[in-house]
């Protein structure tokens, strides 16, 4: 891996922050209030709940204890670090109330916790976060008062087009602008370093055997793991890393074909500053499906209300933990709550559509497991990459489809054009159809491969959740994915009253 310093971002392995000499704010944990000023005053103080069935049914021989981070206001683990690095902003003169307007990129959690705060302290907020990143985090932020600019999911965080890179050029040009810098804002390990670890130490007596965290900017990890460290010397720090992100070390942990993942708020591209690899004893990599699938078990067998990135971290935690015996004490740390993802993983369709979980059988329909065949197939109009969106725009009032796939010189569909996302871009991503189609092709779409032994069953799920279905063939003699069509409810509606004889 080479090593570059560009715009803030190095991939050098250094710590940068020493948390011992850094200012510190510690609350006593003790006591509480029974009355709070404001809700940022709420902050942290999260319960930690011993684990019962996951661990006994993965034959797990030590406690562990779940650490609730989504039980902060904002409702994740990041309303920590945005409250301190405004804290610390405000007391550096940084940020001045009423005057400053803050700018940060974030893959949401952050951002929400950001909000919150300008909610209390009447701070104008921009929130520039991917467009992979839920609906809900969207509501959320504007529901709190945040404005709020996408940027394209594929895009490095060098790139033009990056959430990262976009937040420092609108702080360049909007008077007064702020970029906290979660990523390299020392205050985010500080955050962990003075709080969560002094929670999770006065919890357990200062008898903590492990702690594994999911790795994100890595802020949590740092300053939980260096604390820790400093009173149970003898404590395994472990980072959860999922697959298609190079945080982990050794480098060859980070060898994969995986270039996108679903969970949401951990793993990068770059290494953050906030990132201690020192203090870190093991890394786990984890991937979307068993990631997505132990949360949904945190929330069934244990009641807890969590996000994909707290499943990533029990799946990291069972299987860090196999080594431990009776009587030793691993928190896993469950960063955000349930909320963030309704639309999501806890979708059974969503779930189904990605392989993550089998299709809902349905016996009582015949066409159920009917073969998707070309015959219900609605032809789609394509079109070459290297047209502009305002030729896409009028062969698609030409053609009146749903949708138009778009391809390559080879043929290969690389994504497809629909008038909706044309809209959203023009009217909400300040787009221009100046720009190139690729701007305007929407890259994740749900499909099936003619190629394959998908069922009309499969096909209404995915209906479930979207207007329609892009319908493929995969050529296996050169693995070329050519587009054959769409499917609608309505055509799924009229090709099975067909058969039916309805």
């Amino acid at each position: 891996m080479s090593n570059h310093v560009e715009n803030g971002f190095s991939n050098e392995s250094q710590k940068f922050f020493n948390l011992k000499e850094m200012p510190h704010i510690v609350k006593p944990l003790d006591r509480n209030q029974k009355i709070q000023p404001d809700i940022l005053h709420v902050i942290g103080n999260t319960p930690l709940v011993k684990l019962s069935k996951i661990p006994k049914d993965e034959g797990i021989e030590c406690d562990i204890y779940a650490k609730c981070e989504f039980l902060n206001p904002g409702g994740s683990v990041k309303d920590r670090i945005a409250y301190r690095m405004v804290l610390d902003a405000e007391s550096k003169g940084i940020l001045v109330p009423g005057k400053s307007v803050i700018v940060e990129p974030t893959s949401g959690n952050t951002g929400i916790g950001l909000a919150l705060a300008s909610a209390v302290k009447g701070y104008r907020c921009i929130i520039v976060l991917p467009e992979k990143m839920s609906d809900e985090k969207v509501n959320t932020l504007l529901a709190l008062g945040a404005e709020i600019i996408r940027t394209p999911t594929e895009a490095a965080s060098v790139d033009p087009d990056s959430n990262i890179m976009v937040a420092h050029r609108l702080a360049k040009e909007i008077p007064n602008a702020v970029i906290l810098d979660q990523y390299n804002n020392p205050c985010n390990p500080l955050a962990h370093y003075d709080s969560t670890a002094e929670e999770i130490l006065w919890s357990l007596d200062d008898s903590v055997d492990m702690v594994v965290i999911g790795a994100g900017t890595s802020g949590t990890v740092s300053g939980v793991g260096n604390k820790i460290k400093e009173r149970c010397p003898h404590c395994v720090v472990v980072a959860v890393d999922p697959l298609g992100s190079i945080l982990a070390v050794p480098d060859e942990l980070n060898q994969t074909d995986v270039s996108y993942y679903e969970v949401e708020g951990i793993g990068y591209d770059f290494l953050p500053k906030s990132l201690d690899r020192s203090v870190i004893d093991r890394w786990v990599k984890s991937d979307d499906v068993g990631a997505l699938r132990m949360a949904r078990r945190l929330i069934r067998d244990e009641g807890l209300l969590c996000g994909g990135s707290s499943g990533a971290a029990m799946w990291g935690a069972l299987q860090a933990a196999k080594g431990l015996k009776a009587g030793q004490k691993c928190v896993v740390l469950l960063p955000d709550n349930i909320r963030n993802y309704m639309t999501k993983f806890i979708s059974d369709q969503w779930m189904e559509a990605r392989g993550f979980k089998d299709v809902a059988k349905n016996d009582k329909i015949s066409w159920w497991n009917s073969i998707v065949t070309e015959e219900i197939v609605q032809p789609a109009h394509s079109i070459p990459h290297t047209a502009s969106p305002t030729e896409a725009l009028a062969t698609l009032r030409k053609t009146r489809a749903p949708l138009l796939t778009v391809t390559n010189d080879k043929g290969n569909i690389v994504g497809i054009f629909t008038a909706d996302y044309a809209r959203r871009r023009l009217a909400n991503l300040a787009g221009s159809t100046a720009e190139g189609l690729d701007k305007f092709t929407v890259k994740k779409y749900y499909s099936v491969d003619l190629a394959k032994e998908n069922t009309l069953g499969q096909v209404s799920r995915l209906l479930d959740i979207s207007p329609f279905v892009v319908v493929v063939k995969t050529d296996s003699s050169n693995n070329i994915q050519r587009p054959a069509g769409v499917i609608t409810s309505e055509d799924l509606l009229l090709y099975t009253s067909e058969r039916n004889g309805h």
